[in-house]
């Protein structure tokens, strides 16, 4: 059969041809290098469990790095800029000529990745190429020349420790696998099941697969110049049934090429949900963005609607629903899951379901040891449940969710300052939460419970002391004094109230000596506090310096660098990011994507945007409720206050029922915003 180039079939399969449509301005090779954003260029789909990619020597957290020169192999799951360990995921496949079984130099010049699409070319000529949906992978090796090649299914690499794995069944036609390995960090575990068949030129291969002492899979197989080797995987929570039906039902019969032009056209629909007007590597950027924003958490119900708990318990969505795991919390609830909020809320409705059930599954500050899939960590599950309420995201139980924030409270870490405050925001949200309930008692009781952080704020962090500058001082979590001081923005009124004249001047003190650091979260919405406080020119000043300019990045999560790392905080490179940043599950992803629109979620849990300068010329944002805020930017001598449906807001900030309601929030900027000759949004 005559093989189809895969980008002649995805031009056909896409609604649009041009080449500057958002999902095909997305470079998945952006933060893969080194410690530069710990990010893959796996075929993945919206929100996918599997993310079919390549893992190399040398490699970063995610399996790879983008110089490194060998390749391993390609596997099928990935954590996704989230630190700690890691080398790649689960399943790890590779094809090599049997009489040269070390070609694994990769040939950069055939590398390349898409939305939805990897290929490269490695050793002495064979070609690899990845396509994925939500629970199921395409991987398919061509081969250049005639000769007899081994294929090794590989079950011992994983993200943390492979704990166990075991064959279920060996057959080139119906080969399985039950996966057990440590979450990231190590802390808990998972349980992955995995469903694969093997075809040669479209065939089930006569060969017997074989079994060696370390469980690695092996096929020796004869092959033509020009032969395809393709392996079909499905993943499930539930069993290996159950990956051999996720299989079939979201692959199909469809060949790769097939399955590539789907993905994408499912990531031009959720990128589609904003539009922007900007010079193309700007919208290349910020579509970049976006697509690491919508890669997590997971979507793990399979197609009949079965997933595993945390608790792992079989259980069942009703039709229509999606559950989602792989969290890391305590990052992305700042930035995140509050875009998730405004662009995709009946997506945020499923995710709130599922966090509300996390509470009955035995929720821990990490990991359990019966998860369903990778995740991290899941502080501030009740801030974010508390922000989608306050949203009209209530298609949840919230009563119960409150009743289980309650009792979870005695049980959050309060040894040191940062925790206390953490502890704090989670009481806060038990308040609030307990307010729009009407539970009076409850949210007396909390509200006051969650203000005693106030007392251990005046003693740690009112008076900045020699060790104001130190990363770790007092037991903080990778950050100082001068940054976790902060972080009490549930109570921003009375934080101003006691810096009084003092606010100002130490925010910009803050910035002026470079204090702030954009590589890790605990201080990324200082910036905008300025705004808030009645300063918005220096909020868009100090973002868009972030957004696009070079800086010193003085920090690591261990300590302040004797000498800063000068570079871009976001970059359309491999090196995208500053070093050492983490994305964190979209979490520095999602704050690119705020701080090009103007807008940003200062307080989660307070339905509100603090209002700044937007970077692009234009931007249409999709509320998902068949209406639209469009975002525009006029050049202006007299750059005033910005004004939504032609009603000035001197407050800089704007509710979020506002904003969903649909309208047109316009800014003047005195800035020349290069806009000439930009694609422009749809205004439809």
């Amino acid at each position: 059969m005559r093989r189809l180039n895969v980008f002649f079939l995805l031009s056909l399969s896409l609604p649009v041809l041009a080449t500057d449509t958002p999902a095909r301005l997305v470079d998945p090779f952006v933060g893969t290098l080194s410690d530069f954003g710990q990010l893959s260029p796996a075929a993945v789909a919206p929100y996918g469990m599997v993310q079919l990619g390549p893992d190399t020597n040398a490699a970063n957290h995610a399996g790879y790095d983008y110089a490194a020169t060998e390749l391993l192999g390609l596997s099928h799951t990935r954590a996704v800029g989230v630190g700690c360990g890691g080398a790649g995921g689960d399943l790890r496949i590779s094809l090599h000529y049997a009489d040269f079984p070390d070609s694994k130099r990769i040939d950069k010049s055939t590398e390349l990745a898409s939305a939805g699409y990897y290929r490269v070319g490695y050793g002495n000529g064979l070609i690899a190429e990845a396509t994925a949906t939500r629970g199921a992978g395409i991987l398919r090796f061509t081969v250049p020349r005639t000769g007899k090649v081994d294929l090794a299914i590989d079950p011992r690499p994983a993200y943390a420790d492979r704990i166990a794995a075991h064959w279920d069944n060996t057959q080139a036609d119906d080969l399985r696998a039950t996966l057990r390995a440590g979450t990231v960090c190590n802390v808990g575990s998972y349980t992955l099941y995995t469903a694969s068949v093997i075809r040669h030129q479209g065939k089930v291969p006569e060969g017997v697969i074989t079994i060696d002492d370390d469980g690695v899979a092996s096929l020796q197989l004869s092959a033509e110049a020009g032969d395809t080797i393709e392996v079909r995987t499905g993943l499930s929570s539930v069993d290996s049934t159950a990956a051999a039906a996720v299989r079939r039902a979201e692959l199909a019969n469809r060949v790769l090429e097939e399955v590539a032009a789907a993905t994408m056209a499912k990531w031009e629909e959720e990128l589609g949900r904003i539009s922007i007007e900007a010079p193309k590597e700007q919208r290349a950027l910020f579509y970049t963005s976006l697509f690491r924003v919508m890669q997590t958490p997971v979507a793990i119900a399979d197609p009949d609607g079965r997933y595993r708990g945390s608790d792992g318990q079989l259980k069942r969505v009703d039709d229509g629903q999606q559950r989602y795991t792989s969290w890391a919390l305590w990052d992305n609830y700042r930035t995140q899951l509050p875009l998730i909020g405004l662009i995709d809320p009946a997506r945020a409705g499923d995710i709130a379901r599922s966090l509300a059930a996390l509470y009955d599954e035995g929720k821990h500050r990490w990991a359990t040891g019966t998860e369903p899939f990778l995740t991290v960590r899941t502080e501030h599950a009740g801030v974010a449940l508390l922000d989608f309420y306050r949203k009209g995201i209530t298609n949840f139980d919230a009563r119960a969710a409150l009743t289980n924030m309650v009792t979870e409270s005695p049980s959050l870490v309060r040894r040191t300052p940062d925790e206390r405050i953490e502890a704090a925001y989670d009481d806060w949200a038990i308040a609030e939460l307990a307010k729009e309930l009407g539970d009076t008692a409850t949210s007396d009781r909390f509200r006051s419970q969650a203000l005693e952080y106030r007392d251990d704020w005046l003693q740690v962090f009112d008076q900045l002391d020699d060790d104001a500058d130190v990363v770790g001082a007092r037991g903080l979590y990778q950050g100082t004094i001068w940054q976790y001081r902060w972080a009490p923005v549930f109570d921003l009124p009375w934080l101003a109230d006691t810096l009084a004249e003092r606010l100002r001047p130490e925010l910009a003190q803050f910035f002026n000596d470079n204090l702030y650091n954009m590589t890790n979260q605990p201080s990324i919405h200082v910036p905008w506090m300025l705004s808030w406080s009645g300063d918005r020119s220096a909020t868009a000043a100090i973002v868009r310096r972030y957004l696009n300019e070079s800086v010193d990045h003085g920090y690591t999560n261990a300590g302040k660098r004797s000498t800063p790392w000068h570079g871009p905080s976001f970059a359309l490179a491999p090196q995208g990011f500053a070093d050492g940043m983490d994305d964190d599950a979209g979490t520095m992803s999602a704050w690119y994507v705020w701080g090009s629109l103007g807008l940003y979620p200062l307080i989660p849990g307070k339905p509100e945007y603090v209002i700044g300068l937007p970077t692009v010329c234009r931007a249409v944002i999709s509320t998902g409720k068949d209406q639209q805020v469009h975002i525009a930017v006029s050049r202006s001598l007299d750059s005033g206050p910005p004004a939504f449906e032609g009603e000035p807001i001197e407050s800089n900030q704007i509710e979020h029922a506002s904003l969903v309601a649909g309208g047109v929030l316009h800014f003047s900027s005195s800035r020349d915003m290069a806009c000439e000759n930009v694609t422009r949004p749809d205004p439809d």
